[in-house]
C-alpha cells in the first residue's frame, strides 16, 4: 500500500478544504504523482451540441471540493493523482478546426453535392496530429513507470492513447460504457468522428475484446458489425431493463458484463451513458441508461476481481454557463476512476462491507 510522501503528509489535512487549483484539491503535481490525467479540450467533429471541449477545465474546477473518503478504500486520498495543465493551444485549436467542420457538416445535412474534400482532409488531418500529440504525452508519463487516464472533450480524443497501450500490451479489453455504439466506419464523412472511435480502436490487433454496456443509440451499420464481429458483446440498455424488471439483480448483471473482459482492461467512460438526469448537457444525450451508482459497480467489480485496469478515458462532460452539474457528476465519476484504478495494481487497498 502506498503512503503519502512525509512533507506531504503533515501538512495536508484530508478533512479540511481541498487546494484549490489541484485535482480533487489533494496535495500532488504531475511530477510527483503516480496516476497522471491527460486533459484533452478537443470537439471538433461532434454532431449536436458543443461544450465538451470546456469540459476539463470545469471537472477540474469542480472537484477541489469533493469528499475525499471512500468508505471501502481507506486512505483513498493517499495515492498520488494529478492532472496536466490543459492546453490552451489544443483548445484553440480545436475551436478552429470545428468552425471549418461545422461549414462540412451544414452541407453534409443539406444533402448538397459540392462538398469541399479538402476540408475533410483539413479536418481528418488535425485528428490524427491530436492522436500523435497525446501519443508523444502518454509515451513520456509511461516511460516514467506512471499510469495514465484522459479526460476529454469529445469521445474521439482516447485513440492516441489507446494505441499507445496497444503498443505496450500484448492484449487487452475495453469496458465502453456509453449511450452510442461508436463503430461508425466515418460520421458526417470524419474519419476520426467521435461516432467512430470504437471502429478505429478495433482496428488495433491487441484490442481482444470490446464490452459495451449502456447502447441505446445505434445504426443499422453498427448493428451489423455487432453482430458479425466476435469480439463485440454489447449488452444493450434495453436488454438490461428487460432482466431488472423480470427481477434480475445489477449484481448479478454487473457479474455476467465483467465475466466478459480479460484481465487487463481499458475502461472508456463517455458520460452519456449515464442517466441525462446526471449529465443533461453532454453532446448527444439520449433517454436510459445507468444509474451513477451502477456504474460504479461496473468499475469497482473490474478492479476487485483480478483485472488490471491499465488506463482509462471520460469523455463527453459539457460545460455550459452558469450550470456545474455535469462537472460535478464527472469529477465524482472521475475520482472513482482514479481510486480503483489504484485498487487493481494493488496501490490502494479495497475492503468489502
Amino acid at each position: 500500500m502506498i503512503k503519502a510522501p512525509k512533507a506531504i503528509g503533515a501538512a495536508f489535512d484530508p478533512n479540511g478544504p481541498g487546494i484549490q487549483g489541484n485535482l480533487f484539491g489533494l496535495p500532488y503535481t504531475p511530477a510527483t504523482a503516480e496516476l497522471v490525467i491527460l486533459p484533452v479540450p478537443w470537439e471538433v467533429t461532434v454532431s449536436y451540441h458543443t461544450g465538451t471541449s470546456r469540459g476539463p477545465q470545469a471537472i477540474l474546477d469542480a472537484s477541489w471540493q469533493i469528499d475525499l473518503a471512500l468508505k471501502n478504500i481507506p486512505d483513498a486520498w493517499k495515492y498520488p493523482v494529478s492532472m496536466l495543465d490543459v492546453p490552451r493551444d489544443l483548445y484553440e485549436e480545436s475551436k478552429r478546426l470545428r468552425q471549418l467542420a461545422q461549414k462540412q457538416v451544414q452541407s453534409v445535412r443539406s444533402g448538397r453535392s459540392n462538398l469541399d474534400g479538402l476540408i475533410f482532409t483539413k479536418i481528418d488531418e488535425g485528428c490524427e496530429t491530436l492522436n500523435i500529440y497525446i501519443r508523444a504525452m502518454a509515451e513520456r508519463i509511461l516511460d516514467s513507470g506512471r499510469a495514465v487516464g484522459l479526460l476529454g472533450g469529445d469521445h474521439s480524443t482516447p485513440l492516441g492513447l489507446i494505441r499507445t497501450l496497444a503498443d505496450r500490451h500484448h492484449s487487452f479489453g475495453i469496458l465502453h460504457i456509453d449511450a452510442h455504439a461508436d463503430l461508425r466506419r466515418a460520421y458526417e464523412g470524419f474519419t476520426y468522428s467521435h461516432g467512430s472511435i470504437m471502429y478505429n480502436v478495433l482496428k488495433l490487433p491487441a484490442v481482444s475484446r470490446l464490452v459495451q454496456v449502456g447502447i441505446r443509440d445505434y445504426c443499422e451499420e453498427e448493428l451489423q458489425l455487432i453482430q458479425s464481429d466476435p469480439r463485440i458483446k454489447t449488452f444493450f440498455d434495453e436488454d438490461l431493463k428487460e432482466k431488472q424488471y423480470a427481477g434480475q439483480s445489477w449484481d448479478s448483471l454487473a457479474d455476467d458484463i465483467i465475466s466478459q473482459l480479460p484481465e487487463d482492461v481499458y475502461i472508456s467512460f463517455d458520460i452519456d451513458g449515464l442517466d441525462p438526469k446526471l449529465c443533461p448537457n453532454t453532446g448527444t444525450p439520449v433517454p436510459g441508461g445507468l444509474e451513477f451508482d451502477q456504474a460504479i459497480t461496473l468499475i469497482r467489480k473490474v478492479a476487485t476481481t483480478g483485472r488490471r485496469i491499465i488506463g482509462f478515458d471520460l469523455n463527453e462532460v459539457s460545460a455550459i454557463p452558469n450550470n456545474d452539474w455535469d462537472a460535478n457528476v464527472g469529477a465524482r465519476l472521475l475520482y472513482r476512476l482514479c481510486m480503483y484504478q489504484g485498487v487493481s495494481v494493488g496501490k490502494l487497498s479495497y475492503q468489502p462491507h
